[in-house]
């Protein structure tokens, strides 16, 4: 693989992880939301990941027969089925017939762990592109 695939790769994997993080931050703004109607209700949504063969002439070159470098992308936002968090609340006023509040199906410990795993993530490819970044730049002045 050349190094501008490297390049290619981490910039799908940066995408990937900032859409990753708008996910996860939208969670956590939503997570104190409340209702009556469960059908209402914010659900949790959770991103699915899938590697992507990298397109362009000079990776199609250098792989030349051999399965080619991949990228990641953000395939599918789905949203979590697991059941809505219910509350005896009678006072509030988005409680049901039977005096539960319904809340989100988002677990702020999770989610913040989520959001610090995407931030490193992203923190990982930015460093990986910037020496890749270096490399190209040694070997074009090895090349003058």
């Amino acid at each position: 693989m050349n190094l501008f695939g490297v390049l290619d790769i981490s910039a799908s994997a940066l995408m990937a992880e900032r859409q990753r993080a708008e996910v996860v931050t939208s969670n956590l703004a939503n997570a104190q939301s409340a209702g009556a109607n469960p059908s209402q209700v914010y659900r949790r949504q959770e991103v699915v990941f899938q590697a992507e063969p990298m397109g362009g002439f000079a990776n199609a070159l250098a792989s030349a027969g051999a399965p080619g470098p991949e990228g990641v992308a953000v395939t599918n936002v789905v949203t979590d089925t697991s059941p809505l968090i219910k509350r005896y609340d009678p006072g509030n006023v988005n409680a049901d017939a039977q005096g539960y509040v319904h809340y989100p199906n988002v677990n702020p410990t999770q989610e913040i762990t989520d959001l610090m795993e995407a931030v490193r993530s992203y923190q990982l490819n930015i460093s990986a592109a910037q020496a890749t970044k270096s490399m190209i730049q040694q070997t074009l002045t090895l090349l003058k």
